[in-house]
């Protein structure tokens, strides 16, 4: 079994590429299908998808020399066609991770430590839903499974043995916190929050904190809507009223999963005239993208991306890379309990499909030596040679291989041989011995 990490995210790729790639959770059960029937050699896959990276994790049969080439081109091409971006974009755009890389990778990823804000908790919980998704759609079994659950006990060690988690830092925080560089009084003005998922709750929260007192909730589902503005004492309404809502918003964050725009240009532009002008400040968090990048281009708006607040980021990335250290040792850790797993799996594998084989060669003369004796032959002789038969046909192949090996000089596999079967320098005399022993009895 081969392990494959394959994807795009914030450090290799701009939005305008992220959002092409990136994947609606509506469809993801039908897609992760696609998959197992589109590659053959793959045999588990599930999709990671948010905002800040596309990422395809993926078992498969690695019994080819060049197995590992063949899987990754295989998976990217395959994105390349159900996007219908241009394959040399993706590749120039992606990572692909194999086997212990690509374990290593995807505990640095459910940990934070290879997120936008280093060590956000967000991360771990989109981690587990897109693998229960992959479970619900039957699409991993016990390898991914195995390697999933390595993975979230990993992020959980990191999250309690090291201070990664510590001082809230997230997109979400990052984004208050440039409002609030923006609006020095947050208590005189209004936000509109677009959306109801993890990340708005987050900014909800963060705005509250920081002391603002008005906040709308829009959503395509009111009932989401209100149960999110219920906790914050705001109002909640429809993605259809936020036209008539804008013109009260001093902030506008949105983190929605809408394949298209909810924001357009023209809306903005009669908000403002409402509003006489007064600036407003506007996140948008989602992708691919809520608001029409065109929305920038206004006067009196200051529209940022994911993209835009990695200066702030980077400042809270400081104060976590002691913790990042030690998070990066609990990983390497927890990769070497995985492959060291992994390895003696494979061992119980090959001891299963040895005993197999023995047993297969020793019923086969079984079967034999009883129609021998039912036709009445001599005991001591059909026992004779179904030990004579039973050796040449364990020893057949076996000793094939040594002598091809020997000719070629592999003589490390006759130390093998040596340790494997314990042989020792007298193991010839002390067969001399057995066999007169025999022939006297």
């Amino acid at each position: 079994m081969g392990i494959i990490a394959l994807g795009i995210n914030h450090k290799t790729a701009p939005v305008a590429v992220r959002e092409k790639v990136s994947f609606d959770p509506a469809t993801m059960p039908d897609v992760l299908q696609q998959v197992l029937q589109s590659l053959a050699s793959v045999t588990e896959v599930s999709i990671l998808s948010t905002c800040n990276r596309t990422e395809i994790y993926c078992s498969y049969e690695n019994e080819l020399a060049n197995a590992d080439d063949i899987a990754g081109k295989s998976i990217l091409s395959w994105l390349s066609g159900h996007h219908d971006v241009d394959e040399q974009v993706l590749f120039d755009s992606s990572y692909i991770h194999h086997n212990s890389d690509a374990v290593q990778h995807m505990m640095r990823v459910a940990s934070g430590l290879d997120s936008l804000v280093l060590g956000e908790p967000q991360i771990l919980g989109q981690f587990k839903s897109a693998f229960a998704v992959s479970q619900q759609a039957g699409t991993t079994g016990s390898d991914l499974g195995r390697l999933f659950r390595q993975t979230f006990s990993v992020a959980k060690e990191v999250r309690t043995n090291t201070a990664i988690g510590q001082n809230p830092v997230s997109v979400a925080f990052a984004a208050v916190s440039m409002a609030k560089h923006i609006f020095s009084d947050f208590s005189k003005s209004t936000a509109l929050l677009i959306g109801a998922g993890e990340t708005i709750d987050l900014v909800a929260k963060h705005l509250k904190d920081a002391g603002i007192k008005q906040i709308i909730v829009a959503n395509r589902t009111l009932a989401r809507a209100q149960k999110l503005a219920e906790q914050f004492h705001a109002e909640a309404v429809l993605l259809e009223d936020i036209a008539q809502e804008l013109p009260r918003a001093d902030i506008v964050i949105s983190s929605t999963a809408s394949p298209l725009p909810i924001l357009g240009k023209g809306t903005v532009e009669r908000a403002l005239k409402k509003r006489r002008h007064a600036p407003v400040f506007m996140v948008d968090i989602a992708v691919p993208r809520d608001i029409e990048e065109e929305v920038g281009d206004l006067n009196d708006v200051f529209l940022y991306t994911v993209d835009d607040l990695k200066d702030i980021i980077e400042e809270n990335v400081k104060s976590r890379q002691d913790a990042a250290i030690q998070a990066e040792q609990l990983i390497v850790s927890g990769v070497e309990r995985f492959m060291r797993e992994l390895r003696s799996l494979d061992v119980v594998s090959t001891v299963t499909s040895l005993r197999s084989h023995v047993e297969e060669l020793r019923d086969e003369c079984l079967i034999k030596a009883r129609k021998q004796l039912a036709n009445g032959d001599d005991p001591s002789k059909v026992l004779q040679q179904f030990a004579h038969t039973y050796t040449n046909k364990i020893l057949h192949t076996p000793t094939k291989q040594m002598r091809q090996a020997g000719a070629e000089g592999q003589l490390e596999v006759m130390d093998w041989v040596q340790e494997l079967f314990q042989l020792s320098s007298d193991a010839e005399p002390r067969a001399t011995e057995i066999k007169e022993k025999n022939k006297a009895e």
